[in-house]
């Protein structure tokens, strides 16, 4: 780009700022480009050179730049007072100029497919434009978040992100990732292998969380390469929910009861049956969340592994983890609530009971389930199973340490 000369900022003392946008750069290190008068072959007696223009290199630069890097202003001398880098679609990057006045770096990303305009002024009173343009993304990678925006969840509920590809720079997609909560709730992310097999990261608070307290997450994702299998994320992505009534569910499948306790007061107190001991029809142990109300549902055990051992339409069917265990009303079971653990893994009780539950119970609330039969703790990635781990043991799982 040929360098732009400026109206002179005060008539009797001009002063120039040419803007230059083809200046190659690494990383953050920026080269500044300068333009200089040519010597004249006149000889001894030929005037001197004129001092160049002041001169300010930009990075990226052209018409195919590669994104998920920041935008970076560097003024060759003098110093930066304002840099302005707006988007083709409207938006803006911030950022910051460095203490020496020299440069000035954007805080995220230049994404991809995005045509960008730079503006900068310097403290002379001088200003100067640009453009580049970032090439568009080989592959794209996205995300499903829960909870849903604006819904009310239970105290156990976590921020949970699955990914649609994999996840190499984990450290570079946490870091986009912004939580904000209403009383400063002491969380940490930690990251896991999804049930689907996928890349996943969920946010959990350090202890259940306070109800009524207000969570925020802004993934300021867009321009963030998540790794040459995954793809560049182009978009940003937010969700709001709020924590509902303090809520436990306690099953002591030893006693064969379940216990809703709200605000520490017990409301329910049930006879269920859990699963059969001595084999794959043993039920989870552990804290599991309830993750849907899915109502009425048709269950067959072919789809958790158990042949053709039951295919039933199921009421009030509340799930508890990925893998087929629910929390249901199991009326041909009746024989056994509250004497023995005889299902195929799921919680199951009376109609009455099931339809009390279904109404009081809120997806997020914990399950706690304790029983001497069983087939072991939930996963953390078979539905949200974050509880079972010790919170040191998740904060490890941390990328950012």
């Amino acid at each position: 780009m040929i360098p732009a000369f400026l109206t002179p900022a005060r008539p009797q003392r001009p002063a120039r700022l040419a803007l230059i946008a083809g200046c190659a750069v690494l990383g953050v290190t920026l080269t500044a480009c300068s333009g200089g008068a040519a010597a004249s072959d006149k000889g001894d007696d030929a005037a001197p050179a004129k001092a160049a223009p002041a001169a300010i290199s930009v990075s990226p630069h052209g018409t195919a730049a590669v994104a998920g890097k920041p935008v970076t202003v560097t003024l060759a001398a003098g110093k930066l007072r304002e840099v302005t880098v707006t988007a083709g679609k409207g938006g803006a990057l911030t950022g910051r100029i460095s203490a020496d006045g020299r440069t000035w770096t954007s805080d995220r990303m230049a994404a991809p497919g995005t045509a960008y305009r730079v503006e900068a002024h310097d403290t002379a009173g001088s200003r100067d434009t640009a453009s580049f343009t970032t090439r568009a993304a080989d592959k794209v990678n996205k995300l499903t978040l829960a909870p849903g925006k604006n819904t009310t969840v239970g105290i156990a509920q976590p921020l949970s992100i699955v990914f649609d590809n994999p996840v190499k720079d984990k450290a570079a997609v946490e870091k986009a990732l912004k939580v904000s909560t209403s009383n400063h709730t002491e969380g940490s992310w930690g990251w896991l292998r999804d049930y689907s097999g996928r890349d996943r990261v969920d946010w959990r608070p350090k202890e259940y969380w306070k109800s009524g307290t207000r969570i925020t997450l802004d993934a300021e994702l867009n321009g963030v390469d998540s790794g040459p299998e995954g793809g560049f994320f182009v978009r940003d992505y937010a969700t709001t929910f709020t924590v509902g009534a303090s809520q436990v569910v306690k099953v002591d499948l030893d006693r064969h009861r379940l216990a809703l306790e709200r605000d520490g007061r017990t409301v329910m107190d049930v006879p269920v049956s859990g699963g059969t001991p001595g084999g794959d029809k043993r039920s989870w142990r552990g804290t599991a969340v309830l993750m849907a109300k899915e109502g009425t549902i048709n269950m067959r055990s072919e789809t958790v592994g158990l042949g053709h051992t039951y295919d039933k339409m199921v009421d009030y069917s509340m799930r508890l983890t990925w893998s087929g265990m629910y929390a249901h009303a199991a009326p041909w079971n009746a024989a056994y609530f509250g004497r023995a653990n005889h299902s195929s893994g799921c919680v199951g009780m009376s109609d009455a009971d099931a339809a009390a539950l279904y109404r009081q119970a809120r997806v997020g609330d914990p399950f706690e389930i304790t029983g001497a039969e069983t087939k072991g703790t939930v996963a953390e990635g078979n539905g949200y199973g974050a509880w079972n781990v010790s919170w040191d043991a998740w904060r490890t799982r941390s990328a950012l340490g």
